[in-house]
């Protein structure tokens, strides 16, 4: 009986995690706002997750969404989408949501511009 009620006690725990991490993804399900992206001058330098950040990748940083996480961008003045994966904690002016390594704005047509509206769908971990 104890260990009955020790694997039922185990399930509604990990039921309240998954509950819990789902929520998470669902609250950011959908973004709208500004995007920017990383001078090349930050090449190499450590991102918040530990990686260093590499220019040529396809990766982002969010203030809320946990590392790891996947995100389809898109550039809504181009119309050009790109998934990215969070490993970075930004940005850090108030008018942004993302800012986008520069493989990711060169691939979204970012780059000219410099800053842009963007939508943002997260696709999971």
């Amino acid at each position: 009986m104890k260990k009955l009620r020790c694997i039922g006690l185990n399930l509604i725990l990990l039921t309240l995690m998954l509950v819990m991490h789902a929520r998470v993804y669902a609250e950011a399900a959908v973004e709208q706002g500004g995007a920017s992206y990383y001078a090349d001058s930050l090449q190499g330098s450590k991102t918040a997750s530990g990686e260093p950040y590499d220019k040529e990748a396809l990766t982002a940083a969010h203030r809320t969404l946990p590392f790891g996480t996947r995100v389809k961008v898109t550039y809504l003045k181009t119309g050009k989408s790109i998934d990215v994966v969070i490993n970075d904690r930004g940005p850090h002016s108030d008018k942004l949501i993302i800012d986008v390594s520069g493989a990711a704005a060169r691939a979204l047509g970012l780059t000219d511009d410099g800053r842009g509206e963007v939508r943002l769908e997260v696709l999971g971990p």
